[in-house]
């Protein structure tokens, strides 16, 4: 187990982009759950991932690829409803979990609920934007058009280059459309460079052996509890560490 976390909200990217997401409109009571968050995550013993510089997202991408690559990890579940994390789905071995839902993504399903590959997905909200993370997309594209044109032409460049003629039927308004893609090209690739997640973000666990979580330590879960007042989680672990 790793648990990848933002320990501030603003990144590289907003270096890139200085609309993207920030703490601007985030509750001061939110803000001040973040080293709390932490804290809990040592305190269970887990494996924490803390990032400035890069997002948690990056993390769990870069985790995502290098232990896909471990011969004893059998399956690399990503704990996320997120669909930026839908890029690091690999076939069946990288799989996306949504726990609320109690949906898991494999390729298959990021193709039935994205209407694209895993690997075209910066590309894909390149053109349709991301809300969450403060960019707006190449106007006119909305999922459905992005996803048919996507599926027809593989990548932005392909798009970008493919003749009126061969576009998707099912595609309304396809001059408008290549020629809006035309003017906003710089930045659509902007967008998708923002999409993209890093897989070198600094994880020091180079095998799945070092994410192995042997339990929570019962003293210093319990301590945790106590300084923050949650009685209601001090038995919550359901593996304590042996001594």
């Amino acid at each position: 187990v790793g648990c990848a976390h933002d320990r501030v909200i603003r990144s590289f990217r907003n270096d890139l982009f200085p609309a993207y997401k920030t703490e601007t409109g985030v509750p001061d009571d939110l803000l001040a759950q973040f080293p709390v968050a932490e804290e809990a995550i040592l305190a269970l013993g887990l494996t924490l991932w803390p990032m400035e510089e890069l997002e948690a997202d990056d993390a769990l991408a870069t985790a995502a690829a290098r232990f896909a690559g471990d011969s004893a990890v059998e399956q690399v579940l990503v704990c996320t409803p997120d669909k930026d994390l839908a890029q690091c789905v690999r076939d069946t071995r990288v799989v996306l979990w949504d726990r609320r839902r109690d949906l898991v993504y494999d390729d298959a399903g990021v193709r039935a609920k994205w209407g694209v590959p895993p690997a075209a997905i910066p590309d894909w909200l390149a053109l349709v934007g991301d809300a969450a993370d403060g960019f707006p997309g190449i106007p006119g594209f909305g999922a459905v058009t992005a996803a048919a044109v996507l599926t027809a032409f593989g990548s932005l460049e392909g798009v970008r280059d493919a003749p009126l003629a061969s576009w998707p039927a099912t595609v309304r308004g396809a001059p408008r459309l290549t020629a809006t893609l035309h003017e906003r090209w710089s930045d659509a690739l902007l967008f998708r460079d923002l999409a993209t997640l890093r897989l070198d973000a600094p994880l020091p666990e180079r095998t799945a052996a070092e994410l192995q979580w042997r339990g929570t330590d019962a003293d210093a879960w319990r301590a945790f509890c106590e300084r923050w007042e949650l009685p209601g989680l001090q038995a919550r672990p359901h593996r304590w560490r042996a001594r």
